[in-house]
């Protein structure tokens, strides 16, 4: 590489054969490689013949490596950004770093390839055309529940991660929260030798769940369906966020009709609340 630029470079999820050729090109090429964690990076390093010297940066010392990595820049280098799997930044360490050159002036440029969202979300079944992601969801149930409890009337898909310790309790917590009929698709080492795909309502997955310790352990991908527009009672927080946010732009009608486009809600349940909002009811 002959010009300084940070590569934020997709790695396999799991399969070896989705590293992509630009991937490892990109990797023997630059100066340096920006790594989640050297050792396990190590195994992908050895297995495509890549050379190119590595540093840690992870959660705990992001902030401060930037810096040092922006002034490589600086000096002319080229650095490759990677995660332990998949595409850096998604639920993983990378975001300040980003931020720090993109501040300095250097290009960054995607280097792309496998996301366990993304592939969670191609073979789910569920609605594609919106989805929101949240990554990990509190580690304790009463935050898990809080959070759940904002996302029980969206009407768009949402997708989490979820470790093997937190998985059981998790999908409780949906069935608990969302419902025991709300529709639920859980993605279970994408692209690993055990992958799974399971889905159907919270009770069936859960039961299906508790059913074999096996499907308990690896990593998840948790896909849960939007709210059907009969099961859309009163204007959740998010919806009234966004009304808020379009009637300081916008007239009442336009706002209402907006909202209603994006949340699901009705458009004449929305310009009511509009008017309550903006005092003229």
């Amino acid at each position: 590489m002959t010009v300084a630029v940070l590569y934020v470079v997709s790695t396999p999820i799991g399969n070896l054969e989705d590293m992509s050729p630009r991937a490892v090109k990109t990797l023997q090429n630059v100066d340096l490689i920006a790594a989640e964690d050297t050792r396990h990076s190590a195994r992908l390093m050895q297995h495509f013949a890549i050379t190119t010297p590595m540093l840690a940066l992870h959660d705990h010392n992001e902030r401060h490596k930037a810096q040092m990595l922006v002034q490589k820049l600086a000096d002319g280098n080229a650095i490759a950004l990677i995660s332990d799997a998949g595409t850096p930044l998604i639920s993983d360490p990378g975001y300040h770093l980003v931020c720090a050159v993109r501040e300095a002036g250097f290009p960054v440029v995607p280097v792309v390839g496998p996301c366990a969202l993304i592939a969670g979300l191609s073979v789910s079944g569920l609605a594609t055309d919106r989805f929101s992601f949240y990554g990990f969801l509190p580690a304790k149930s009463s935050g898990r529940k809080q959070q759940l409890a904002l996302l029980g009337d969206v009407a768009h898909t949402q997708v989490l991660y979820e470790s093997p310790h937190r998985i059981v309790a998790t999908v409780a917590d949906i069935v608990s929260v969302m419902g025991a009929e709300r529709q639920l698709v859980l993605a279970r080492e994408l692209t690993k030798t055990f992958e799974t795909v399971y889905g159907g309502t919270a009770l069936d997955v859960q039961a299906w769940l508790l059913a074999d310790h096996n499907q308990q352990k690896g990593e998840f991908v948790v896909l849960i369906a939007g709210a059907e527009p009969q099961e859309l009672g009163e204007i959740g927080a998010e919806e009234e966020r966004m009304l808020t946010l379009l009637l300081a732009e916008l007239p009442i009608k336009k706002a209402a009709a907006i909202a209603a486009s994006l949340s699901g809600h009705k458009k004449k349940a929305l310009y009511d609340r509009a008017l309550q909002l903006q005092g003229k009811v």
